[in-house]
């Protein structure tokens, strides 16, 4: 079963370790993500997100060219096994060389400086995703859960910050050069302004189901019915604590918990708004899915709670690709 993971910080921790003096390469790691442990996976795309902690990364602009740099470096090593992909058309020839894809996405969308000519040279470096913002208000937007807890908590959702005024012009122009919208940590306000300012699909690349666990970070019920009608997707985050409520340090990330979030999106909104967002190498390790060459696991148990080999399909890769082939012209 092909796969399209829309959310990892894997290029964030080989450039953390690489700066630290570990031989970590992208090829064959100790991480959640290698290429070995994709091709295991049976991948057929993985999108890198470039991310940046606004608070402890230095000045954001240059965190992030390093670590696109890294990105690119990493590529060139293993062209063997992966090529970059600009447009839907570069996925499928990928695919027919039999190399896996790997999309350029930032997040934190703040590393512009304000100005949307940054975002243009973005873009130009082959960047086809944006998370709007991470867990600071950034002149963008603003998030739903506070790292800082000045403002919003683990269930304190922002009904009333949206996007700014810079914001509103940022995701039009996104949607102008075709980069895809990213709403995993928004606020709700924020997401009925992407809702109310652009046209196109876009996506929560990495985000659950509030009405199965309350976190400020999954989408509430009528986001998801709005984001299906969208024709947009949400990725399904393997992080335990987007994944059910508890009060453990290092609870559990159960396979059988991504299950129940799927079965009550399905119900809810359908099966076409649901997607793979892992958010590996960014999330505490006590996994069931312990890493890329796990997936089969997923597979195998919505094979057991019944859904039909089309649907896991949907799940696991088209939905996505679907919205690549709206967006990435």
């Amino acid at each position: 079963m092909k796969v399209i993971d829309m959310h990892c910080d894997t290029i964030y921790e080989i450039n953390r370790l690489q700066k630290a003096g570990e031989n970590v390469e992208l090829r064959d790691n100790h991480l959640n993500i290698s290429l070995n442990k994709m091709k295991k996976g049976d991948y057929l795309l993985q999108n890198f997100a470039m991310f940046t902690h606004l608070k402890k990364d230095g000045d954001p602009f240059q965190h992030v060219q390093h670590l696109i740099d890294t990105f690119y470096l990493e590529l060139e090593k293993n062209q063997d096994m992966i090529q970059i992909a600009y447009t839907y058309d570069d996925i499928e020839k990928n695919a027919r060389s039999q190399k896996m894809s790997a999309i350029l996405t930032l997040e934190e969308g703040a590393v512009v400086h304000n100005d949307l000519a940054y975002l243009r040279n973005y873009y130009r470096l082959g960047v086809r995703m944006i998370t709007l913002n991470w867990n600071f208000a950034n002149g963008i937007g603003y998030p739903n859960f506070d790292i800082q807890g000045e403002t919003h908590g683990y269930h304190t959702c922002d009904e009333k910050n949206g996007l700014t005024s810079f914001g509103i012009q940022y995701v039009q122009e996104c949607e102008r050069l075709g980069i895809i919208i990213d709403v995993s940590h928004l606020s709700d306000a924020g997401f009925y302004d992407v809702l109310e300012y652009t046209t196109q699909p876009f996506v929560a690349s990495h985000s659950n189901a509030r009405g199965v666990c309350d976190h400020a970070r999954n989408l509430s019920d009528d986001m998801i019915v709005k984001l299906a009608q969208r024709g947009g997707v949400m990725g399904i985050n393997f992080a335990a604590d987007f994944l059910d409520e508890n009060d453990q340090q290092d609870a559990l990330s159960k396979i059988s918990s991504m299950v129940k979030h799927i079965i009550y999106i399905r119900d809810l909104a359908g099966i076409d708004c649901i997607g793979l967002g892992s958010d590996f190498d960014g999330i505490p390790q006590n996994l069931e899915i312990k890493d890329a060459s796990y997936m089969p696991m997923l597979y195998q148990a919505l094979q057991n709670a019944g859904f039909h080999e089309d649907d896991i399909e949907k799940i696991f890769y088209k939905n996505v690709l679907r919205v690549y082939k709206n967006v990435l012209l």
